[in-house]
């Protein structure tokens, strides 16, 4: 894994516009943290939750949701960068959200953050970052998404 990638005001994000931050560390995507996340959204669709019938099914075993792949992209980011100067982060939306592929249970993710944009907006900026979580061994990505946060001083 890549340190934390510190900046210590908002030029040092404008100057770093294009850069791509590193790798996070492996997250281990076991059953358990799928029926987790299952419970949570009330979202219990066999392909999720039940691995007799996913056997079955068109990836021969379970997949975590799209969108506990995408709710991963809070702990990447938080271990890939800080904004010093911000006396808080907000997580503003996302724009363009793909989930090119699965993530089958047993499979291992990690995710990048390029940093696409830094726009003033008022008291701070906002950050536009693309992140892309990949699972080990994969062809394509499992999710793609451009992330707004606004850092305010």
């Amino acid at each position: 894994m890549n340190a934390v990638r510190e900046f210590a005001d908002f030029d040092a994000l404008r100057a770093a516009v294009g850069a791509e931050l590193g790798a996070s560390e492996w997250i281990e995507i076991d059953q358990a943290r799928i029926d987790l996340f299952a419970r949570a959204t009330g979202d219990h669709q066999w392909i999720h939750v039940d691995p007799v019938r996913a056997a079955d099914g068109p990836y021969g075993r379970t997949i975590a949701h799209g969108f506990l792949t995408l709710a991963l992209l809070a702990p990447i980011a938080q271990q890939l960068m800080t904004v010093r100067a911000a006396r808080s982060a907000i997580n503003y939306g996302l724009d363009r959200v793909r989930f090119p592929s699965p993530v089958p249970v047993g499979s291992r993710v990690r995710g990048t953050i390029a940093l696409s944009a830094v726009d003033e907006v008022p008291g701070g900026v906002q950050v536009r970052r693309t992140v892309t979580i990949a699972a080990e061994g994969a062809d394509r990505p499992a999710c793609v998404a451009e992330h707004l946060v606004r850092y305010l001083a």
